[in-house]
């Protein structure tokens, strides 16, 4: 915020109650008005509707607005090219490079930028095991961007830790700046540019909160797996019994529905890493789609959209009412909610768990051919890994349309993977080897036909085939060869019939579903040619036959 009146804010005579000592002249700020440091939730929901942010929905969530950028701008992002890190990072359409000249040269604009202006600091950490736990502080122009960050992050817990707090990566976010593609080489004005030297990143032009989320991840990938920790976008849970699942999987695949499950523990969400110790969650908090969420298939969920703490991101309400919409899609589809982990009633609170037992990876086919769930070999993983298939859905990236578009995205988040992908699939197939997990491929997508034509796979029915597979009793069914992927695909489960868990059955005619299947070989088998020089002959080969 440009105060230029001086104006004394809700929470300015604390500003600095919690301020560390290694100070933003540390990170080349001068010059400012004011620097909140650490604001509770409380103090923020006071700074943000002071400046008129967001506004407050009935039962108390915000309910903030990200203007033009409604989703991740993944052509935006950059990876200055320097000595230290270029050898050991994957160049290309997700790492696009930036002289360190450039990188500077825009960081002193943003410098200047925001000299006279309000901040927001929040200092926390990323990564719930203390053995990897990495010290982080985000500066923020927004004050709904320093409560988001207080809802994802892992918090200090006494006043002396946040004195004491030393960063090992800075993000700063100021959406209000823009680049100027002529001067900094940037594809538009937006940008969000990684220095692993400085061990800064900066963003700027865009609102959208999953920028700041996502940075961290970024970062988290490129460091962690140098130290033997496979970093991995996927969801976790753990049983009664202390045996952890993680799924893997793209935004719209059902990572977050379906660890969200009352009979098991959540660890998180979205990002975790695995260690010789087992799973940690990254993060301290969840950001999931709410799009049409429902209060019988998604109680646990919808139950947060109600909750003080939570924000609705692009989520349209009535301003008279200030009852929020969550059919309502005019603003996006990729609308979002971000609340701390312990609004889920059976959160595990330490965000940790043992070796997974059980491995899912998740797919939404849009093509319709898919069986609902197979399980994989070892090989058969690694391929389905490295492929990270799956039909983006509306929303959840700059420029989709209505209908979902089929994608391959390697290692299910391949605009967050810093190394080449088998750098981390080679990672988590000696784990998976060294700890006996089974592995299942997961089709959330649809059946009956494709998109427009068949209905998407019932959350029941999956939830049945995920329950029946992570207690084992899958194990033991009679299984059937998929003709073109190779996997195995299970005969019976329960009540769930058997056109579902052979899509063939449900196809009117049976030509159509052949033809449909093999383009989709086809189509995994022209994208791996990107990966097959470097990759095992066991791996390629356990791609689908033509």
């Amino acid at each position: 915020m440009n105060n230029l009146l001086n104006i004394v804010t809700p929470a300015q005579a604390e500003a600095t109650a919690l301020k560390s000592d290694y100070g933003l002249e540390n990170h080349g700020l001068a010059n400012l008005r004011v620097a909140y440091w650490n604001l509770p939730t409380e103090a923020l929901y006071e700074e943000i509707t002071f400046r008129k942010e967001a506004k407050i929905a009935r039962q108390g969530p915000i309910v903030a607005n990200t203007g033009k950028h409604t989703a991740r701008s993944a052509n935006d992002k950059f990876v200055v090219r320097e000595s230290t890190t270029e050898d050991k990072i994957w160049w290309g359409q997700y790492n696009r490079p930036m002289s360190p000249d450039k990188f500077n040269d825009l960081y002193n604009r943003l410098q200047g930028f925001l000299q006279g202006r309000d901040v927001f600091v929040q200092d926390c950490y990323a990564g719930a095991d203390p053995n990897y736990r990495m010290p982080i502080r985000m500066i923020t122009e927004l004050a709904w961007h320093s409560h988001f960050v207080r809802n994802m992050f892992i918090l200090p817990k006494t006043n002396e830790e946040y004195r004491r707090h030393v960063p090992d990566f800075t993000v700063i976010c100021a959406p209000s700046f823009k680049g100027i593609p002529q001067i900094d080489g940037t594809g538009s004005n937006t940008f969000i540019a990684l220095n692993f030297a400085q061990k800064l990143c900066i963003i700027g032009n865009t609102a959208y909160a999953g920028e700041i989320k996502k940075s961290i991840f970024t970062i988290l990938n490129y460091l962690l797996p140098l130290d033997g920790v496979m970093p991995m976008h996927c969801s976790a849970n753990i049983g009664k019994d202390g045996d952890a699942a993680i799924f893997f999987g793209l935004s719209g695949t059902g990572k977050t529905t379906l660890s969200a499950d009352p009979n098991r523990g959540l660890i998180g969400d979205d990002e975790h890493g695995w260690s010789d110790e087992g799973v940690f969650n990254f993060e301290g908090g969840c950001y999931a789609k709410v799009i049409q969420l429902s209060p019988t298939a998604e109680p646990q969920i919808y139950a947060t959209t109600r909750m003080f703490g939570t924000i609705l991101e692009n989520v349209p309400y009535d301003p008279v009412t200030r009852s929020i919409d969550l059919d309502d899609e005019s603003i996006t589809e990729n609308t979002r909610a971000s609340y701390p982990l312990e609004l889920i009633g059976n959160a595990v609170p330490e965000k940790l768990g043992g070796h997974p037992k059980n491995i899912i990876l998740l797919t939404c086919d849009a093509s319709g051919v898919m069986p609902p769930i197979a399980k994989l070999t070892h090989d058969q993983a690694m391929y389905q890994f490295i492929s990270g298939y799956t039909s983006k859905i509306a929303g959840t990236e700059v420029g989709l349309g209505k209908e979902p578009e089929m994608t391959f995205s390697a290692c299910f988040g391949g605009p967050f993977m810093v190394h080449h992908p088998y750098f981390y699939a080679d990672l988590l197939k000696r784990k998976i080897l060294r700890y006996g997990a089974n592995c299942w491929l997961v089709n959330t997508g649809w059946i009956g036909g494709p998109y427009g034509i068949g209905k998407r796979i019932s959350i029941k029915y999956t939830r049945a085939l995920l329950n029946a597979a992570l207690n084992g009793q899958l194990l033991n069914v009679e299984y059937k060869c998929d003709p073109v992927f190779g996997f195995q695909v299970p005969q019976s489960c329960g009540e769930v019939p058997v056109s579902v868990l052979n899509p063939g059955e449900s196809w009117n005619n049976k030509d159509d579903y052949a033809k449909r299947y093999k383009e989709l070989a086809a189509r995994f088998i022209e994208n791996f040619k990107k990966f097959e020089e470097g990759c095992p002959p066991e791996v390629v080969a356990a791609g689908p036959k033509r």
